[in-house]
């Protein structure tokens, strides 16, 4: 039986017999002492064997290799003076084998190297496909520890703290229209119809406040059938959480104090707390964002009003047809940033049209406030402009101004990924900070032009602020988002709980009363029967995780995560089925396979 795991041992531990198991992490053979690095998910410790102090386990040693699955019971000693390692927790002690068992051996060729002590650069395909392996490696097997703890410390501070109960919700439930597509089920048993995977649990919540379990949370397993990026995946993991009578104060209070909980718990950092908070409006007009990273101070300036009307046909006609003229004002610019990076074919000048602008204007200013720019600029600003533009951007000489014109959401999101990509280039981001603030105050819809028609930008279950119920299409949400170093980390709302509120909301959305009824009769009908006044949040765990363990994919937080393509390359997943199964099913696939491209033979 194992006394400890291998990563635990200290010098408190110096003259004990100690059982353990593990993989050899590295054999090293030194003039006749065998050395063992061996490994389990804790960390690794050194083995010691010799034909002399060992000699029941040397031969066995010898025969060791890397992966090889191993038990080893010894004594754990001092490590010699020159042999300490003050890298490794388990640096100051050895073990020598008394003895030592080869439990399994290596039968193939390994893909890649697993070992602590190699540092090769692995095919992320390569990784997935072998990802039992890669699990092993000290990279993966911490984020896993760091995954475990996280959602330890939050079991612990909402169980133990704050009085929360764990109920499980279905994973086999009905379509409904949440934002984005559902992963859909037939069923075998009811014939033409079919089950939805739940993209979260927010129906089921609610209903449990109905039925009084008023502090609710889960470690919920979602789903939705997206396009993918770096942090998101076709199914993923949330902490969902539901609170009846309490009002977005005391909402917003107890998850800072969890968040605080959980920095303290797993990586030793105190979070000061409140937040700070910015509305969705002051976010979008300071940094194009609703999701700003804050720990640098580029912001960005709105100059409508100074040159809605220039002759520049670019900034006055974006302001006639209703959109902006925005500046990021970027200290030491002029020398940082070449014309040619923001002309046609420069990479600024791709990151802006990336995000749906035509291109991007600029203004570089000199000594004694002269600006350097284009001529269709410089020749349309009067002196006031000029004088009253470099006033409001704050521009001393060496700044570079670069500009934004068009609909309001497009420049938002240029200046936004400009913003990111210059604050990346120039070095200006704390990697130390932690900047946590809440985003409150959202728009309780915005307008879908393909549909024409209002839509929900949370969920249409989502409470208006008290002082917009007149007109709802222009109303602000009672919503709040939690934002970590430019990441949304989770996102939440009051939830409406009058009957009469939540039919003018799906009547907004351009949902009939029968519509409504067949998609969400159950949920009103519950409404009838005494709702509390209630809220939560959900926070995406896995995204939390990627950004604790200072990854830049989620991937790097997932056991066995899909790939950008949504496969499963360990189970090649998803995979064909047999025609009987489809048969048992009532359904039929209509997938015709592409025609190959038939290669011509070269003509003689």
């Amino acid at each position: 039986m194992r006394s400890l795991y291998c990563g635990q041992l200290r010098a408190e531990h110096i003259e004990k017999t100690v059982t353990l198991y593990g993989w050899v992490d590295r054999r090293r053979d030194h003039g006749g002492v065998v050395f063992l690095d061996v490994r389990d998910r804790t960390g690794t410790v050194q083995i010691v064997s010799d034909p002399e102090r060992t000699p029941q386990s040397y031969p066995v040693a010898e025969e060791a290799r890397n992966e090889y699955v191993v038990k080893v019971v010894g004594r754990v000693t001092q490590r010699p003076k020159d042999s300490l390692n003050d890298k490794l927790p388990t640096g100051q002690v050895e073990i020598y084998a008394d003895e030592l068992t080869i439990l399994n051996a290596v039968r193939k060729q390994m893909p890649f190297q697993v070992s602590t002590a190699e540092e090769e650069n692995v095919r992320e395909d390569l990784r997935l496909k072998y990802r039992y392996l890669d699990l092993r490696r000290d990279r993966m097997a911490r984020n896993m520890r760091l995954r475990h703890d996280i959602i330890k410390s939050i079991r612990r501070f909402l169980e133990d703290t704050e009085d929360f109960i764990e109920i499980e919700t279905p994973i086999l439930t009905r379509s409904t229209p949440e934002g984005a597509r559902d992963f859909i089920l037939p069923s075998r048993v009811n014939e033409g119809d079919w089950f939805a995977l739940p993209q979260s649990p927010q129906l089921f919540k609610q209903i449990l406040m109905v039925a009084g379990m008023d502090r609710y949370y889960q470690v919920a397993r979602c789903f939705r059938d997206e396009d993918l990026r770096a942090d998101r995946q076709p199914e993923f993991t949330q902490l969902d959480m539901e609170m009846s009578f309490m009002g977005e104060e005391e909402i917003l209070d107890m998850n800072e104090r969890l968040l605080a909980h959980v920095f303290k718990a797993v990586k030793g950092v105190d979070i000061p707390t409140p937040f700070p908070r910015l509305t969705y409006a002051d976010a979008m007009a300071r940094y194009g964002s609703d999701k700003p990273d804050t720990r640098y101070e580029l912001e960005l300036v709105d100059v409508s009003d100074i040159v809605k009307d220039s002759g520049f046909k670019v900034f006055s006609g974006a302001v006639k047809s209703g959109g902006q003229v925005k500046v990021l004002p970027i200290p030491g610019g002029n020398d940082a940033i070449s014309n040619v990076r923001i002309k046609p074919k420069g990479d600024l000048f791709k990151v802006a049209t990336d995000a749906g602008a035509r291109g991007v204007a600029y203004i570089r200013v000199r000594e004694g406030g002269e600006i350097d720019t284009i001529g269709a600029i410089k020749d349309n600003l009067t002196a006031e402009q000029k004088k009253t533009l470099l006033e409001r951007t704050g521009a001393q000489p060496g700044h570079l101004l670069l500009f934004a014109a068009g609909d309001t959401a497009t420049v938002n999101a240029t200046l936004d990924k400009l913003r990111q990509a210059i604050a990346k280039e120039l070095n200006l981001i704390d990697e130390s900070k932690t900047n946590l603030l809440w985003i409150t105050e959202f728009p309780m819809f915005e307008w879908n032009a393909d549909e024409n028609r209002h839509e929900a930008l949370h969920h249409p279950f989502t409470a208006p602020h008290p002082d917009d119920t007149a007109d709802l299409t222009t109303a602000r949400a009672v919503a709040y988002d939690i934002v970590y170093n430019g990441y949304e980390i989770g996102g939440g709302s009051l939830r409406i709980y009058q009957p009469d509120v939540q039919a003018k909301v799906f009547e907004t959305i351009g949902l009939s009363e029968e519509e409504a009824n067949d998609k969400f009769g159950f949920l009103l009908e519950a409404f009838e029967f005494g709702t509390p006044p209630h809220g939560g949040i959900a926070y995406g765990l896995d995204r939390l995780v990627m950004l604790l363990a200072g990854e830049n994919s989620i991937r790097e937080a997932i056991a066995f995560p899909k790939t950008q393509q949504a496969r499963d390359l360990l189970t090649n997943a998803p995979s064909t089925v047999d025609k009987n199964q489809l048969e048992e099913l009532s359904v039929a696939s209509t997938y015709k396979p592409k025609a190959k491209e038939q290669t011509k033979e070269p003509s003689k």
